[in-house]
């Protein structure tokens, strides 16, 4: 099959902070010294910020760097934070507590992050940056000596059996001097590029968390804007790591999310629902009586941190943002630590491509320039926190004051991470957990969630939830862990279907919200995501 391709300098997977970041550094240093550097940014949502999913509260520290007029150009960064809080909950009380110095927000702004990522995306096509959304990246391209030449999108209209169906057309190849991977958390490229470069020899593995979101437009007297409320405690036991925020924005608008450690031991554990039963708090219930929700959405999170970060560079590419787990987890940040490291790599690119033909180099200054900035720095500081939860709750609360007041962030130890599909014991070992019913009011089911995702995805497409082995549902996961699958996805994706002792597990792909969490938490990595048809997935508004 032929496949057309187009050239250009610099091309970049994903339409995330980092990317677009990375996009019009680019731009701006080929503005200022005088060069003609072509820059080709793909995304596969079906437009920037389509698939952006965050709190979030943003640091503007990257992009006053980057765009120091970012509010006379109209950045939507409309509600500055004036109110921190920090709350433990037990099942009926909420206790105050001193809020930790890495989560004081003085001199941020809550932010729909999918907003601020469309505004960047303007910023960028006006320096002259190439910009295709709706295009999803399925293949990195390799050249003869196996440096990376760049990417190939997916082919359009195959019919699930993958021949080609009546509007067949197939992708496009995009070749590039330096190909830059901002795939976001667990990009499906960038597993691969683990792989063949062997990129996490050395390092510790990847470890996540799943974020669900909801968006609500509340009743204005209970309505509060630039308030941020974090909590932990309640509905988490005290082994399990997992939080929440609650943030007002403008225009009654209240975001409330509610986070889940990957690393969860007990099986019977559903993400989803710990986040319908945070909300029926005494505490938290009161915000949303007589409200109306608007969204929902939910996405991984990489929280492995300092210790985890993989080799950057490779010949003829390298990665930035959240691909590389570039988070910030005590924080609760990570867009302007993306949006550093791509304006870092715009830097060592730059330079790279305008000091002869470096076509399949390797941009090795990249991570040399980047452990000089305060990016490297306040990773390192906060290195130790998210893994002394293994300890516990209240174990990891008494270090984390150790090592941020004391030691300030310069223990002379680094704790290390297990990777999180180990951790699941069997079900037989574990206590179930009775959620209570959705009420339709406040607490609600996955499938009418899914619908205000506007999830999407050509019915008559090959499925993009892939088996390696398609027996191991059967003979592992329902025996021995109960079929974790039906709870670990937030978007009823995952069932099982029959009697008793024929059941079979059932893929909904077309519910997919592309949060990852099957990819990641599967017990023998038997789930493996691939991009589907351009354009699929979740249209999220003001996420």
């Amino acid at each position: 099959m032929e496949r057309e391709s187009m050239e250009f300098d610099v091309v970049i997977v994903g339409g995330g902070p980092s990317g677009l970041a990375c996009a019009i550094r680019l731009r701006q240093l080929a503005a200022e010294r005088g060069e003609d550097l072509s820059v080709c940014l793909i995304e596969k949502g079906s437009e920037i910020g389509a698939h952006i999913l965050s709190g979030a509260v943003m640091e503007p520290r990257a992009l006053n760097e980057l765009l120091p007029d970012w509010a006379a150009q109209g950045a939507p960064l409309n509600t500055p934070v004036t109110d921190d809080r920090f709350m433990f909950l037990t099942q009926s009380r909420a206790v105050r507590l001193p809020t930790p110095p890495q989560m004081e927000n003085h001199g941020n702004f809550i932010v729909s992050l999918g907003n601020v990522c469309r505004w960047l995306g303007t910023q960028a096509e006006s320096l002259g940056v190439d910009i295709y959304p709706g295009f999803a990246a399925a293949e990195v391209l390799f050249h003869d000596d196996g440096s990376v030449k760049g990417v190939a999108t997916g082919d359009m209209g195959r019919a699930k059996d993958g021949s080609e169906g009546p509007n067949f057309a197939p992708g496009m190849e995009l070749h590039a001097r330096q190909t830059i991977f901002a795939e976001g958390c667990r990009g499906s490229l960038t597993k691969s590029l683990f792989e063949r470069f062997k990129l996490r020899d050395g390092v510790d593995p990847q470890v996540y968390g799943i974020g669900i979101k909801e968006l609500w437009e509340v009743q204005p007297d209970r309505h509060h804007q630039g308030q941020v409320t974090h909590t932990i405690g309640w509905p988490m036991d005290t082994q399990t790591y997992g939080g929440s925020w609650e943030y007002h924005l403008e225009d009654n608008l209240v975001s409330i999310g509610f986070v889940v450690g990957l690393n969860y031991s007990n099986p019977w554990i559903s993400p989803f629902d710990e986040m319908q039963r945070f909300k029926t708090h005494p505490a938290v219930r009161e915000t949303f009586a007589g409200a109306r929700r608007v969204s929902y959405g939910a996405r991984a999170i990489s929280a492995g941190g300092f210790q985890a970060i993989p080799k950057l560079t490779f010949p003829g590419g390298l990665l930035v943002g959240d691909t590389a787990g570039f988070l910030n987890l005590p924080k609760i940040k990570g867009s302007h630590t993306a949006m550093k490291s791509g304006m870092t790599a715009a830097e060592a690119v730059f330079d790279l491509l305008t000091t002869g033909d470096k076509a399949g180099k390797e941009a090795v200054e990249y991570p040399t320039r980047l452990q000089t900035t305060w990016l490297w720095d306040e990773l390192y500081r906060v290195r130790n926190i998210k893994p002394s939860f293994h300890w516990g709750l209240w174990p990891a609360v008494a270090y984390s004051a150790l090592d941020t007041y004391l030691f300030r962030g310069k223990a002379p130890w680094t704790f290390h991470h297990h990777p999180d599909h180990e951790s699941l014991k069997p079900a037989a070992e574990c206590q179930p957990i009775d959620y209570p019913k959705p009420d339709g009011v406040l607490t609600f089911d996955k499938l009418s969630s899914v619908f205000l995702s506007n999830t999407n995805h050509e019915e008559d497409q090959p499925c993009h939830l892939t088996l390696r082995d398609p027996t191991v549902p059967t003979k592992l996961n329902l025996p021995v862990y109960a079929g974790p699958e039906q709870r670990f996805c937030p978007a009823g994706v995952y069932e099982y279907v029959g009697a008793v002792g024929s059941q079979e597990l059932r893929i909904n792909a077309q519910n997919c919200v592309h949060c990852k969490t099957c990819d990641i938490k599967d017990p023998s990595q038997n789930i493996n995501w691939v991009t589907p048809e351009g354009g699929g997935g979740p249209n999220y508004p003001n996420m």
